[in-house]
């Protein structure tokens, strides 16, 4: 089936009291490990793209790769940018398919935020293509995205922004942080639950998004470190708090570096086991399918979206529509 927008996906969610998974893809393993785990649960779901896998694999590639995987599953799959820097990124990317961008203006003055997500909701919208903005910053590291310092989301000021600029969703910032080195050693997460509540109050019905949610699951940091990694010190958003949010406004979880972890984990086990081993189909196979795995528990424990998918299946556990 053709790829969709997030409009429909996230009113369902909202209603549901679930939330989509928005997954980062870099290769063929990263998609095809996400789409087996959203097909066995039936599971809509948001591939997204950060300006660094668009360098690293190429637009169309992985345009193509999204394409191949909405055919072949049937299910609700929306191809998303994430972190979009400019008006040109987006553009470019609305103009070559994607059916979802996130202009982040975030770094900019509320006002500069204001008019960037403007521009580009205007242009999106004459498309077709739904837009998520940013306000608020997450301290951490992801691809291309830097920050030091954390800045809570005002809640008044959410309001007015939606209002000006009439983004379809908002990424907000309530103590989550990017990367797998979120927090100092030893620190307990704690999200600012009370923020996420009045943004409900004041915007009823309206997404909202989480960045930087991955939980960092411990077992894939110790394979990593048992295997010659050295992973230390890496700190997640507990399981428990990002399934509240989804319960709540929050329609959306970002997720990437688990996947990372996951990846890494595997392959280095592969290696660490069956050093004669160079076939990349045997490594890179085990990879996909530790992805699966964390999307898997992901459905279940983080995001409640099994059966959100509009796909019929036959119920013989095929895939089928």
């Amino acid at each position: 089936m053709p790829l969709v927008t997030t409009k429909e996906m996230f009113k369902k969610a909202y209603e549901g009291g679930y939330a989509i998974g928005a997954f980062n893809i870099n290769n063929l393993e990263s998609i095809k490990g996400i789409i087996e785990a959203c097909k066995e649960k039936n599971s809509a779901v948001i591939l997204q793209c950060s300006t660094g896998a668009i360098k690293y694999a190429g637009m169309d590639y992985l345009i193509a790769l999204v394409n191949a995987a909405s055919k072949e599953s049937g299910l609700d799959i929306a191809l998303h940018l994430d972190h979009g820097p400019d008006f040109e990124t987006c553009k470019k990317c609305i103009d070559a398919g994607f059916t979802s961008v996130m202009i982040d203006g975030s770094h900019h003055s509320f006002e500069e935020n204001i008019k960037l997500t403007k521009q580009v909701v205007e242009y999106a919208h004459s498309k077709g293509v739904t837009v998520e903005a940013e306000l608020g910053v997450l301290a951490g590291v992801e691809d291309d995205v830097v920050a030091d310092d954390h800045i809570y989301t005002n809640p008044d000021e959410a309001v007015e922004f939606v209002k000006q600029t009439n983004c379809d969703s908002l990424a907000i910032a309530i103590g989550t942080s990017h990367g797998a080195f979120k927090f100092p050693p030893n620190f307990k997460p704690e999200l600012k639950f009370e923020i996420l509540e009045e943004i409900q109050k004041k915007l009823p019905g309206f997404p909202i998004v989480l960045h930087g949610a991955s939980a960092v699951d411990p077992e894939s940091v110790k394979t990593c470190n048992e295997y010659g990694g050295k992973i230390n010190d890496a700190v997640g958003i507990p399981v428990e708090m990002l399934r509240k949010a989804s319960s709540m406004a929050v329609c959306k979880i970002n997720m990437d570096t688990d996947l990372r972890l996951a990846m890494t984990a595997n392959i280095r086990k592969v290696f660490g086991d069956t050093p004669s081993e160079f076939d990349p189909r045997k490594y890179l196979g085990t990879a996909k399918d530790g992805v699966k795995a964390v999307v898997l528990s992901k459905i279940e424990n983080v995001l409640g979206s099994e059966n959100s998918s509009s796909s019929k299946k036959c119920g013989c556990n095929c895939g089928c529509k």
